[in-house]
């Protein structure tokens, strides 16, 4: 029961501020585009989403930052590419947690030890603060995992599904 309300404290206590803080306004407008540029490159989707702490109704249903990926994965519309290779990056503050959730059409190329490979080394940079870094390293390594298996043809129509800035919960 402590750890519930400690967990709960935790998320309660941080707040939008402390989104802002990690993601400012400027780091938007860079996120944006890099995901743009990357989608140049490759047909897939790439979202970010950043929040602080989780909602009450998750934290009262002891539900799991991932539970809270997959669902913002849906949310977002993510799932609801034409190729099935959107990709989302997910960080939780409060947990200083981060999932990466990929559609169906990536399942047979990509394992999750390469995913968990990406999320290692955002982690590292999370941990020092280097927000910024983490981030853009994740979107890099997304994106060359898209254009190996999804790389845009020249000449092509590559339609941009999804917004490409960053969504801070």
């Amino acid at each position: 029961m402590m750890a519930r309300l400690r967990r709960m404290f935790r998320h309660r206590w941080l707040d939008d501020t402390a989104t802002r803080h990690a993601v400012p306004p400027s780091l938007v407008e860079k996120l944006a585009a890099r995901v743009a540029e990357s989608e140049r490159r490759h047909t897939g989707e790439i979202r970010i989403y950043v929040e602080a702490g989780l909602p009450t109704s998750y934290l009262w249903r002891d539900a799991t930052p991932r539970d809270r990926a997959i669902s913002m994965f849906g949310k977002l519309g993510v799932w609801d590419t034409e190729q099935n290779n959107g990709v989302l990056i997910y960080l939780l503050l409060a947990e200083h947690a981060i999932e990466i959730v990929a559609d169906r059409g990536l399942g047979p190329h990509v394992s999750e030890a390469q995913w968990q490979q990406i999320v290692r080394r955002m982690g590292s940079a999370f941990r020092e603060g280097r927000y910024e870094e983490g981030l853009f390293e994740a979107v890099d390594a997304v994106t060359a995992v898209l254009v190996q298996h999804f790389p845009a043809t020249a000449g092509a129509a590559n339609a941009n599904e999804l917004p490409d800035e960053p969504v801070l919960g």
